[in-house]
């Protein structure tokens, strides 16, 4: 049987270090190097990395943390994705859609409460046609033109997109959620694949968006491997906004006996962007929130600089149901404006007022259709 000295043991616990020592000054890893990190993670490490995203976080953005108004216009969905609540085969899912005057009302409540982004997210639904969306962008713009419109409302055409941000639209939400291929066909439907996502993507990058991606951390069948290919297709699209969260399980979908996704690997991986991408935002979500009582403050601790608290009515935010358990379903916006900015003035950040533009530019406009290798 081999045996290890104490100095064996010192260097197999200092390798992971290095590897994140590496990552910082790199700005990026190996595929092999990734899984590495990822499969040697310990509570010493993770503090460790933390104290360095902390550091890279406090140099470009100080203690500030940007708030998005979050609007769910729509639960309604095109798509049968197996781990969402809203999936197309859920009947018995209790569906709505708002009005332009419900939505537009959201915003006025939003901006009276210092919010300068509104995040218009829905599922995929036909009855939104390009003609109400782009009369709905403009008018949001018109209101209140000092502030920032993201859009996420799932896959589109070209021209759509590029119609969306004439009329106004400065961000475009649509997380990848996992880049390898066969494990994306095992989370969604045959109509939807890897190859699309990617592509939609890198248009949004080409017409000017400020965007976002992100990836479900714990989803069924996923693997460390899988996470490095994350990792590397976020770093070749240099997004300006990446939102991660952990797969968390809904009952009324095919996944409804999975083992939901952890806090602890989250928090690691949010930590990891934030050394790889030092100047992009990161929310701490509220699937974080969910699973933890305090898992949006510990989300801040490991790197991340966003928070969405709910503007939309709270009659039906209940009904916006992606997972199980979702947190703030009974909160009016004020009250979670101000929940939120005790929670972040206990452990030393502060809300801002802003737009909370992404300091992560990207001179990158050019079609990319290619990106990382599948495996």
């Amino acid at each position: 049987m081999q045996k290890y000295t104490d100095s064996d043991k010192n260097i197999q616990k200092a390798a992971p270090c290095r590897l994140i020592d590496k990552l910082k000054e790199n700005r990026t890893l190996t595929k092999d190097d990734w899984v590495r990190l990822i499969t040697g993670r310990t509570p010493e490490l993770a503090e460790y990395l933390f104290t360095l995203a902390r550091e890279e976080r406090h140099l470009y953005y100080g203690h500030d943390i940007y708030i998005r108004g979050l609007i769910e216009f729509t639960n309604y969905c095109r798509n049968d994705c197996l781990y969402c609540g809203i999936r197309k085969s859920n009947t018995h899912a209790a569906r709505y859609r708002l009005t332009e005057d419900d939505i537009l009302s959201c915003c006025r409540t939003g901006y009276e409460l210092g919010f300068r982004t509104f995040v218009l997210q829905g599922g995929e639904d036909g009855y939104y046609t390009d003609e109400k969306m782009l009369r709905l962008i403009r008018q949001i713009k018109k209101q209140h033109p000092d502030c920032a419109l993201t859009l996420s409302i799932g896959e589109k055409s070209y021209d759509s997109y590029r119609q969306y941000f004439e009329a106004g639209a400065d961000r475009y939400l649509l997380r990848h959620e996992t880049y390898n291929v066969l494990h994306y066909s095992r989370l969604h439907p045959p109509s939807l694949t890897a190859a699309k996502r990617q592509e939609c993507l890198w248009r949004l990058k080409e017409i000017g968006y400020q965007v976002g991606t992100g990836f479900m951390v714990g989803s069924p069948y996923q693997t460390a491997e899988h996470l490095a290919e994350d990792m590397l297709f976020i770093k070749e699209l240099n997004p300006q906004m990446v939102g991660i969260g952990p797969f968390i399980v809904h009952h009324d979908t095919p996944f409804k006996d999975q083992t939901s996704g952890t806090l602890e690997l989250t928090l690691f991986m949010l930590g990891l962007l934030r050394l790889m991408l030092p100047k992009v935002l990161l929310p701490a979500t509220t699937a974080l929130g969910t699973i933890a009582s305090n898992g949006r403050e510990l989300g801040i601790l490991a790197g991340a600089n966003v928070v969405m608290p709910n503007l939309s009515p709270t009659s039906v935010r209940k009904d916006y149901s992606l997972y199980d358990n979702k947190i703030c379903t009974g909160d009016e916006a004020a009250e979670c404006r101000k929940s939120l900015e005790s929670r972040m003035e206990t452990i030393g950040y502060r809300i801002v007022t802003a737009r909370g533009d992404s300091l992560n530019l990207s001179e990158r406009k050019h079609l990319n259709l290619g990106g990382y290798n599948n495996v």
